[in-house]
């Protein structure tokens, strides 16, 4: 009884309209139905209900929106046709350890067009011969079998699918790479080829200037030695003239 209040209090204290995941595991039910659980949940996509003492479908309400469904361990042994009317999307659907005996009464779930997998370990109907091939051919629609598929392969768990689901998106981003990437790594490329042209182009030019300099040097020293030599021969011309100036005055005064 507690346990009931308590989960009636959960339910109530949410704002139904915005659950996406429910798990009422090991409440009580009450004549097939848990209290607060109705059609005010329109977005509900997984839905728990495991070991409720459910006996029947009947008053569970429209959730369009729902694909898992995990109902073990409780006592249905009928009526699953109402699953196509009121969940109509579901994907899974664990029945494990239920009352269900024939086959008669899984076909009930051919019209669940959307239904990959399905469960029903510890239910009675897994002791009849060629179980797994007799439901396989009932319901084409699904491709796992009590957790395998009909070569045997083990469902991947749901988490790890999204999990490579989320790597493969970043394996794609990493091949991509950022928009212009390498559009910048190019124009850094072509930067770098035209900036050792411009060096080299640079040393060239230097070079030149630089020899161009050594010979005008050079020409500068020689005219230098020229002009050095001018002067030289300018001043010895001069000394000379000094020399006979005085000699021109001793000839003056003996006169």
């Amino acid at each position: 009884m507690e346990m009931k209040k308590r989960i009636t209090l959960e339910l109530r204290n949410r704002a139904p309209e915005k659950v996406t995941e429910l798990v009422l595991d090991n409440c009580r039910s009450s004549n097939g139905e848990i209290e607060g659980l109705n059609e005010s949940f329109k977005e509900l996509e997984f839905l728990s209900m495991a070991n409720v003492e459910l006996t029947s479908l009947a008053r569970l309400p429209t959730l369009s929106k729902l694909r898992k469904l995990e109902l073990s361990d409780n006592i249905i042994s009928g009526g699953l046709e109402v699953l196509a009317e009121k969940c109509p999307n579901l994907t899974y659907l664990n029945l494990s350890g239920n009352k269900i005996k024939d086959l008669s009464t899984v076909e009930a779930l051919q019209n669940l067009k959307n239904l990959k997998s399905l469960d029903l370990f510890n239910c009675e109907i897994t002791n009849l011969e060629d179980y797994r091939e007799s439901v396989f051919e009932l319901l084409h629609q699904i491709t796992y079998l009590d957790g395998f598929d009909q070569e045997d392969n083990e469902a991947p768990d749901s988490e790890e699918e999204e999990d490579e689901g989320d790597e493969d998106e970043d394996e794609d981003e990493d091949e991509a790479g950022p928009p212009g990437e390498y559009e910048e790594d190019d124009d850094e490329d072509d930067g770098g080829s035209d900036l050792g042209e411009g060096e080299e182009e640079e040393e060239e030019v230097g070079l030149s200037y630089l020899m161009k300099e050594e010979i005008q040097d050079e020409e500068d020293d020689d005219d230098y030695v020229e002009e050095r030599g001018d002067e030289e021969e300018a001043e010895g011309v001069q000394g000379e003239k000094r020399k006979r100036d005085p000699e021109d005055e001793g000839e003056e005064e003996d006169d």
